[in-house]
C-alpha cells in the first residue's frame, strides 16, 4: 500500500505534525526524509531496506552515496538527502566556537563532532587565541580507512592565517582503536617543534573514536 493510501491518522507525515517526531518509528522518520518509495515498495518499506542493509541507525549514518546506492530504489537524489540530514546532525552537536581549551578533554569535546561517525580518517585543527578561547576549528586532511596524512606545513599555516596562538590537533580512528601509530607520534613531535620555531603553542594532540578519546603525549 502507499503511504498516501494509508488512513490519514496511519501516515508518518501527519502523524509527526499532530504527535511529535518521538511518536515516530525510525523507519517512519527516514522515509519522511526520502520522500518515496518506488516501484512496489512505499518509502516506509524502502526505509526499512536501507536501514537493514546498513546494519542500523550508526551504520546509516557512516554510510556513503555508493553503499546508499546499492539498495534497489535509492538513487542519487535520496542517497544526498541521507548524507546531508546526518552531517547536519553532527554539525548541531558542534561545541560553541568560542570554548575554551583548558585540557585534553576540552580538545576532544571541541574536535569530535567533526571527527565521529567516520569510516575514513580525518584530521582536524582547533585555533585558539592567547586565553585559549577557540576562534576557529578546520578540517585540514581527510584520508583513507586507516591512514589520514597530517600536513605539518599546513597545519602551521592554518593556525598562522587564522590569527591563532595556540591550537590542537585531532584526528580519528576509525577502527575503534585508541593506541596511536608510530606515525601519530612522529607528527606531534614534529608540530610541536616547528611550532615553537614560529612562536605558537601546540596544546595537545587526541585520538577521538566512536565513544572515547585519548591523548597523545608530544
Amino acid at each position: 500500500m502507499r503511504v498516501k493510501d494509508m488512513p490519514p491518522n496511519d501516515q508518518p507525515r501527519e502523524r509527526l505534525l499532530s504527535s511529535g517526531a518521538t511518536a515516530l518509528a525510525d523507519r517512519e522518520l527516514l522515509a519522511l526524509l526520502i520522500g518515496s518509495g518506488s516501484r512496489g515498495t512505499n518509502a516506509v518499506e524502502l526505509a526499512s531496506h536501507l536501514i537493514a542493509h546498513c546494519g542500523d541507525l550508526r551504520g546509516l549514518a557512516r554510510s556513503d552515496a555508493h553503499r546508499l546506492m546499492s539498495v534497489p530504489g535509492i538513487g542519487p537524489a535520496k542517497a544526498a538527502r541521507v548524507i546531508a540530514a546526518f552531517h547536519l546532525v553532527r554539525q548541531a552537536q558542534s561545541e560553541p566556537e568560542r570554548r575554551r581549551i583548558t585540557c585534553s578533554g576540552d580538545l576532544a569535546a571541541v574536535a569530535s563532532p567533526l571527527l565521529r561517525g567516520l569510516s575514513h580518517e580525518r584530521v582536524v585543527v582547533v585555533v585558539c587565541d592567547p586565553g585559549g578561547a577557540v576562534t576557529r576549528k578546520t578540517i585540514v586532511s581527510e584520508g583513507g580507512s586507516d591512514h589520514a596524512p597530517a600536513p605539518v606545513r599546513e597545519i602551521i599555516t592554518t593556525v598562522l592565517t587564522s590569527g591563532g596562538s595556540s591550537f590542537g590537533l585531532a584526528h580519528n580512528h576509525p577502527s575503534g582503536s585508541l593506541d596511536p601509530s608510530p606515525a601519530d607520534l612522529e607528527v606531534t613531535a614534529r608540530l610541536s617543534e616547528a611550532a615553537e620555531t614560529v612562536g605558537l603553542r601546540l596544546l595537545d594532540h587526541v585520538i577521538v573514536t566512536d565513544t572515547a578519546w585519548r591523548r597523545i603525549a608530544a
